[in-house]
This record gives structure tokens, sequence and C-alpha cells, in this order.
């Protein structure tokens, strides 16, 4: 019971456990690398400003007082919201978090990475050794442009 009850806790930690303060609002907001999620927007915002734009993207959705922010490389960075009149409305740090299904595959300065979910297969994560991060974009890049019609037949 004891290895359950860690997991609970683990996960709980991992995805954020409700907070004690109900309506509280955490001063980070994390996302995933390569993932996208949907945040509210501070009333009034008119512009966002995203502090390093390597780290993570975002986009307002119109009409429904809603962001989009896709994490695009590890780190922290900050996201400012600002109103009509040029006014910061809100400041909030933003985290970029790896993903919680990749097994990394560390030997001397050589790193290879792995999406597991359930079964192991290669993937591309920033950090990983220049071959195999060239060589499994290559093959990815190859094998979408497959399934949409546009890459060339060899």
């Amino acid at each position: 019971m004891l290895p359950r009850a860690i997991l609970v806790i683990a996960f709980s930690v991992a995805i954020g456990a409700p907070s004690a303060h109900a309506g509280a609002e955490s001063p980070v907001l994390a996302v995933t690398l390569d993932q996208a999620k949907i945040a509210r927007l501070p009333p009034g915002t008119a512009t966002l400003i995203i502090g390093n734009p390597m780290i993570a993207d975002v986009t307002m959705l119109k009409n429904s007082g809603s962001m989009v922010i896709t994490g695009k490389g590890f780190g922290d960075t900050n996201l400012i919201a600002v109103d009509s009149n040029g006014s910061v409305i809100e400041e909030k740090e933003l985290r970029v978090l790896p993903a919680r299904t990749v097994v990394v595959l560390q030997s001397g300065a050589s790193r290879v990475s792995y999406a597991c979910n359930p079964d192991c297969m290669p993937t591309v994560q920033l950090g990983d050794d220049t071959k195999t991060f060239t060589d499994a974009g290559t093959q990815i890049t190859t094998r979408n442009g497959y399934a949409s019609g546009s890459a060339p037949v060899k």
C-alpha cells in the first residue's frame, strides 16, 4: 500500500494538487515542452508579452478571454499582460517542463530519448546528442511528409 500512496503523492505534486486556498492562483504557469495549455487572460488584456520566445509562445484566443501557451524550450521566462493603455495588468513566471513519459539514456556525453507511453519509441528531445537528434528528426519529418503526401518518393 505504501508504494501506491507514494505514487499518488508524486502524481499530485507533478500535476499540481489542489491549493489549500480556494481560488488562489499559483504565480507560476507551467507547461510541458511541445505541448499547449489553455489559460485565462486577466480581464482587460489587450497585449501579451513573452520574455523569451525561444522558451514559450503565447496566442490570445479571440472573444474567449483565454490564451494558448505552448512550450518550445526548457526553462523559465515571464508572461506580461498589458491593457490598451500600455499599463501592466499582470506578470507571471512561465516554466516549461520536460515530458513525464520520456526516458533518457545517458552514456557519457551521449544522450538518447525515448517516449514511453506505454511502449518506448525513439523521440527527439532538447539535449539529445546531435547525431541522434538529427537522425530521428529527419525520420520524423520524412514520415510526416509521407503521411501528408508531400514527401518525395525515393
